[in-house]
């Protein structure tokens, strides 16, 4: 199971979105497994994933304990890939994010040639993860469906405020956060590519794309990416 399952979206809103995280199970192969998590994320690293992290650290847009609030905005954009494997000092659950199927691709067959004795997962659109599973020479031994929201879903937010903060399973984007990143991305206050990464500086397990993020709200703003 994993909470990464969950992303919103039409299909066709989804082709720039791979995850790919490992873990360990306790008592049966967590011996020893901090440096083999390491060792994953510097796998990672060398094929250009668009954000990384652990779920006992953050990612590496995190955040700090040691700044005010006012702070955040005026942060530096870039966080430390080498703080993210280094942090890893006890088993836990490690992920990188990538935007297109041909890095996820290289970067799965050089993880499989490491042979780390880790659980690896794939949590993209079905066909996509099994087609870059093949090609890599691996047959998924199972398959996890997100069957969608069921009940009083007039409770939900709207649907563009749900595929941004369904990008953290854990849900610690709020609606009403993601709504206000909509509006200053509309109004220009901030460009879209700020707003993807305030929003990706919450997310505990760094699975929030900021790729993807920008994108929709671009899309959402009616303005060129980069703008």
């Amino acid at each position: 199971m994993t909470n990464t399952l969950h992303r919103s979206g039409q299909p066709e809103d989804l082709k720039d979105d791979y995850i790919l995280f490992a873990m360990c199970t306790r008592g049966r192969n967590d011996l020893g497994a901090s440096e083999r998590l390491r060792e994953f994320l510097r796998i990672c690293a060398r094929h250009h994933p668009v954000n990384m992290g652990d779920g006992k650290n953050g990612s590496i847009f995190r955040p700090s304990r040691h700044l005010n609030p006012l702070a955040h905005w005026r942060r530096p954009a870039n966080g430390s890939v080498e703080d993210v494997i280094e942090g890893i000092t006890t088993p836990t659950t490690a992920a990188a994010v990538f935007d297109n199927p041909d890095s996820l691709y290289e970067c799965l067959q050089e993880v499989r040639a490491a042979d780390l004795g880790l659980s690896i997962n794939i949590s993209a659109l079905v066909e996509d993860a099994v087609n870059c599973s093949r090609r890599a020479g691996i047959e998924p031994h199972a398959v996890e469906y997100s069957l969608g929201f069921m009940g009083n879903t007039s409770q939900l937010a709207d649907a563009n405020t749900l595929s941004l903060t369904t990008m953290c399973g854990h849900g610690m984007v709020a609606s009403a956060f993601a709504q206000k990143m909509i509006d200053w991305v509309k109004t220009r206050r901030k460009s879209a590519a700020e707003c993807a990464r305030y929003m990706s500086r919450f997310c505990v397990c760094g699975v929030f794309n900021p790729v993807r993020a920008e994108r929709l709200l671009c899309r959402m703003a009616n303005q060129e990416p980069g703008g």
